[in-house]
């Protein structure tokens, strides 16, 4: 673990942002150092409480906004003949701390009792110094009901910013929505609908008539795919039930059918975790489609090798002489190999003599 990870760690769990820790520090420290003739509890006291407050902050911030109260009539008590360095430091740290309250609190009624308790807590004040009670009250609505409504103000512009790009993404979601049932929907449905003219074709043989009958299928199928997502991206509803995934057999069955040259070989056991099972179904997806793009009519092998903590998916196809790249650029197996690198294995592909061989390798420990 670097220093760097676990000091961004530390900041994201930290119960204030870096800029208000530094602002408290540098006002604890003028505390510290302008405590001229304190008695050592008062100074002690005057250390702990923004200390308290602060650290209270993050799981309890209406008992933090509780420790300011006190705090901030303690500096009214100071303030008699005399403004010392101290008292303002004290203040300033209990206006910071209130500020942040103000931003985490999100009801106002247990806030108000607490103002009403600092408001009962000025006689007690006013008995101790009899002219301090109105300074009490102004330091109260200095250092804490005041930073405290600034704080619920931030916190409300910020709940309105949010808002705001919420509808804006909502904005966006109905365009993509638009675009996608005017454009591929329509070019969905046309696919449909020529396959269906060709499937009636008095001249066509029956083999390439089912062939043709697959394709139509797959055309409403993905139409109707495209339906559920446009649903969803107009409505925001939750995503659609997914259909079964196919099996890595179901892949090759397909392929066969389709007219390629494939087989399959498999040892060991078929229940896999599911994370292995996911990804293992993707390579064999995406060789098999790169198969059928570069090297259409040449035999492909696919093995699956299970072992107690390892499954192995090997791809192996013939490349045929003077062979050009299909179209694709090489994006899939990218983003596969980052598919399977999230699962933590390893994917290896690339020619080998005559065939192209893509290898993954999939541990199962801590996957399930």
């Amino acid at each position: 673990m670097s220093v760097t990870s676990a000091g961004g760690r530390w900041l994201r769990s930290a119960p204030a942002p870096p800029w208000a820790l530094g602002l408290l520090v540098a006002l604890l420290t003028v505390i510290a150092l302008s405590y001229n003739d304190l008695p050592a509890w008062a100074l002690a006291g005057a250390l702990l409480a923004p200390v308290a407050a602060t650290a209270l902050l993050a799981t309890f911030p209406l008992a933090s906004l509780s420790v300011c109260v006190p705090t901030g009539l303690a500096t009214a008590a100071a303030m008699n003949t005399s403004v010392p360095p101290w008292s303002v430091a004290l203040g300033a740290a209990a206006a910071v701390v209130s500020l942040l309250a103000g931003r985490r609190i999100p009801r106002v009624a247990p806030v108000l009792v607490v103002f009403a308790s600092g408001a009962v807590l000025v006689a007690p004040l006013a008995l101790i110094q009899a002219e301090a009670w109105p300074m009490g009250l102004l330091m109260l609505a200095l250092t804490v009901v005041f930073p405290w409504g600034l704080g619920r103000m931030m916190r409300q512009q910020a709940e309105l910013a949010a808002a705001i790009t919420e509808r804006v993404h909502l904005r966006e979601r109905t365009r993509i929505a638009h675009d996608m049932h005017d454009t591929l929907g329509h070019e969905l449905s046309l696919l449909a609908l020529r396959a269906g003219g060709l499937e009636m074709a008095p001249d066509l043989d029956e083999h390439h008539r089912a062939a043709v009958a697959e394709l139509r299928a797959g055309a409403g199928a993905v139409t109707e795919r495209l339906a559920d997502i446009v649903r969803v991206l107009r409505d925001g509803e939750p995503a659609p039930r997914q259909p079964v995934p196919d099996r890595i057999e179901d892949l090759v069955d397909r392929a066969a059918q389709a007219g390629m040259t494939v087989t399959l070989e498999w040892d060991g056991p078929r229940e896999l975790p599911s994370m292995i099972d996911r990804t293992a179904r993707r390579v064999v997806q995406e060789a098999l489609t790169n198969a059928s793009k570069h090297a259409p009519g040449a035999a492909v092998r696919v093995r699956v090798a299970v072992a107690d903590a390892t499954t192995v998916v090997t791809v192996i196809n013939g490349l045929p002489a003077n062979s050009r790249r299909g179209a694709g650029g090489g994006l899939g197996v990218l983003e596969l190999r980052e598919r399977v690198q999230s699962a933590g294995g390893t994917l290896d592909a690339g020619p080998r003599g005559g065939t192209f061989e893509m290898v993954a390798t999939l541990p199962h420990m801590g996957n399930s």
